[in-house]
């Protein structure tokens, strides 16, 4: 499985790190790798096999549904993966980032006041 630098692939996202997408032929009647286990299925092959030998897969979903306390927990592990991928600014960089949000906006706010201004001055000369 080929994964991107920083990749928050958990066991819980479906396959783990480093984990194939195959996963040898086994005989479904007996349990035991068949003679050709040299060979492999696809995930969609397994889950039928599976299927047909009378697995312990549950058929109300994709996975099995966890517990609150269990998805809350992943929840917040995958939001503290996520801001360490973030490239925070430095002091200097955000006092700069901030003076020229607040300029555009003073300029913004100018440019709009004007407008006002010339608009209700336009209409009390129109009409009186």
């Amino acid at each position: 499985m080929t994964e991107t630098t920083g990749s928050t692939a958990t066991p819980e996202s479906g396959n783990p790190e480093g984990a194939e997408d195959s996963a040898p032929v086994e005989d479904a009647a007996e349990g035991t790798a068949s003679a050709e286990s040299d060979k492999t299925l696809s995930r969609r092959a397994r889950k039928r096999a599976n299927k047909a030998g009378g697995g312990t897969e549950k058929s109300s979903g994709k996975r099995a549904k966890r517990g609150l306390a269990a998805r809350i927990g992943l929840y917040y592990r995958q939001i503290i993966a996520e801001l360490r991928k973030v490239v925070w600014p430095t002091r200097s960089e955000l006092m700069n980032y901030t003076s020229v949000v607040v300029v555009f906006v003073a300029v913004i706010i100018g440019v709009v006041a004007t407008l006002d201004w010339g608009f209700a001055k336009l209409s009390f000369w129109i009409f009186g």
